[in-house]
């Protein structure tokens, strides 16, 4: 193709040259001269082959800075010359096929920026929807005592003690943020320690009886021993995870349910699997119950006062620990959320 193409150019070129020559020598009179088809002839070979080497070099050159270019290649003086002449025959193929990779890659990056700014959108979105309800509802609070509420004592403490649940509300959200944020930037540096994980599970079951309690649910746990299970991992952080699961669980349970708490042995890892028998989650939801904000019942969930980050941020601090968390779940049968911790040495 370069060949072809390069070719049909520089005899193209060359004729129009060796024209040029036979128009001059018409002018000046030497179309008469014995040795003019000879000077024509040899012209015209003579500007053919320089044309093309010209035209060959030329578009090398090109070709060359645009495969280099593509690569990023560091070109020194040492292997330079190595590199030219790596610099074959099928080198416009395979300039061609740089080329389309490279398009290719800045296609996927458009489709990559795109998808994230409709997520910057949905965000911003529902941070501001989640900041707004707990804003008018202290504001509406705020006006009503304003307007003569303060005075009457049937409504000022009713009032100030909702005001004060919306401001909760709002610190919640915030520190939440402020959370995921550090974690995402690696900004929050974990407190890697030694601990007993079945200690852990049943300090933070003691601390949601009573909001089990309240629905009836039963907080039972399946230990892989009935002995100290001794994991690598920041215990404060993962006090959080099973906080978020086990509350998640009984949210969203049955009354007269049951959540499950339960440790296996997978290797050099631990796998902790919290399960209950309630509601459970659609299956095109499932893929989206670790984005934040995202909510399956967004009704529900706000009455229940969740801010939507924390299945986001157990995500993170679960990654952060470069182990893994995942969900199974059948609507109307219940869920599971399951996630790996690195096993501590024998004491």
């Amino acid at each position: 193709m370069r060949f072809g193409l390069s070719l049909k150019f520089s005899l193209l070129t060359a004729l129009v040259c060796t024209l040029l020559i036979f128009i001059f020598g018409y002018l000046f009179n030497y179309t008469n001269s014995s040795n003019l088809t000879l000077v024509l002839a040899f012209s015209f070979l003579l500007l053919l082959l320089g044309i093309w080497g010209f035209f060959q070099l030329f578009i090398n050159k090109k070709l060359k800075e645009i495969y280099f270019t593509i690569h990023h290649f560091n070109v020194n003086e040492k292997d330079d010359v190595t590199k030219e002449a790596k610099i074959n025959d099928d080198f416009l193929e395979k300039t061609k096929q740089e080329v389309e990779i490279w398009a290719q890659e800045r296609r996927d990056e458009t489709e990559r920026l795109k998808k994230l700014e409709v997520y910057r959108k949905e965000y911003l979105g529902n941070v501001s929807h989640e900041l707004k309800t707990p804003i008018f509802n202290i504001q509406g609070y705020v006006l009503t005592l304003l307007d003569g509420g303060l005075e009457d004592p049937n409504i000022n403490r009713n009032y100030l003690e909702r005001a004060e649940k919306s401001v909760e509300r709002m610190i919640s959200i915030v520190e939440d943020l402020e959370a995921i944020t550090q974690l995402e930037s690696g900004e929050l540096q974990l407190e890697i320690d030694k601990f007993d994980l079945n200690g852990l599970i049943k300090d933070v079951f003691e601390s949601q009886e009573m909001r089990a309690g309240k629905r009836n649910i039963k907080l039972n746990s399946v230990f892989l021993e009935n002995k100290p299970l001794w994991v690598m991992a920041d215990k404060f952080r993962i006090r959080q995870v099973l906080t978020n699961l086990i509350v998640n669980s009984i949210k969203y349970g049955k009354d007269g349910g049951e959540t499950i708490a339960k440790t296996s042995d997978i290797g050099d890892t631990i796998l902790v699997e919290i399960a209950d028998n309630g509601i459970g989650i659609p299956k095109h939801d499932s893929e989206r119950v670790f984005e934040r904000f995202y909510r399956v019942d967004k009704g529900r969930s706000r009455s229940e006062g969740g801010t939507g980050l924390g299945l986001a941020i157990v995500k993170h601090i679960i990654e952060a620990h470069a182990q893994s968390i995942q969900v199974i779940s059948t609507e109307g049968a219940g869920s599971v959320f399951s996630f790996t911790l690195k096993k501590a040495k024998s004491v």
